[in-house]
């Protein structure tokens, strides 16, 4: 039996582990268990249910995020603030097998959340925002980035199979008789990297244009 003493970060720090080889579909407190050489009942003690061991995985995952963010100087403008802060937690995210979907929709455990959160509407407020149209802008561009990654890591590869992503000469194929659909394939699913920045971009001039009085 194990000898470290069990708690709910540990948990959740083998769970994050696991998840890269199983993903979120077969992550359970059952294999966890067996990676921490316990009995699934104990892990009970910690976690009334999986969405509870999510909640804390992903308060884990925000937790090593906002280190990277202490370790770092924050831009001066705004925009490129905005944007750094989103491609962050874009890398963040993709360290993780579905780690968008851990990510998305949880409840944080703790106030690991405030400090960064407090940091960038101070950021978009100096810069001339309100403080309801930074909380919009921020909400707008980190929405963006969730649903981005949760789309890339649907598309494969995946890790565990090593299945590749969209076919897109298939694709193509399917759709000859709807030739802006079928071309379109490269721009949405192609190019993962330089999508992200181009989608960005979109989201933090149209915040400029619409949010900032």
């Amino acid at each position: 039996m194990a000898t470290e003493r069990l708690d709910r970060i540990r948990v959740a720090r083998t769970a994050l582990r696991l998840l890269n080889e199983v993903g979120l579909e077969g992550l359970t407190l059952r294999a966890i268990a067996k990676e921490l050489d316990v009995k699934a009942p104990a892990l009970y003690w910690h976690f009334k249910d999986k969405q509870a061991l999510l909640d804390e995985m992903a308060t884990e995952m925000l937790r090593r995020m906002a280190a990277d963010m202490q370790a770092s100087d924050p831009p001066a403008d705004w925009r490129e603030g905005l944007a750094a802060a989103m491609r962050s937690l874009r890398e963040h995210l993709l360290r993780y097998r579905d780690g968008a979907k851990v990510y998305s929709g949880t409840h944080f455990t703790d106030m690991s959340y405030a400090e960064p959160m407090e940091a960038h509407l101070r950021m978009l407020t100096g810069a001339g925002f309100t403080p309801a149209a930074a909380a919009r802008a921020w909400l707008t561009a980190y929405s963006y980035t969730i649903g981005y990654v949760i789309e890339e890591q649907a598309m494969g590869p995946d890790p565990a199979t090593g299945a590749e992503g969209y076919d897109l000469a298939a694709r193509a194929e399917r759709l000859a008789e709807y030739p802006l659909a079928a071309a379109a394939g490269e721009e949405m699913f192609a190019g993962r990297d330089a999508g992200f920045e181009a989608g960005l971009a979109a989201v933090v001039a149209g915040v400029g244009a619409v949010l900032l009085g």
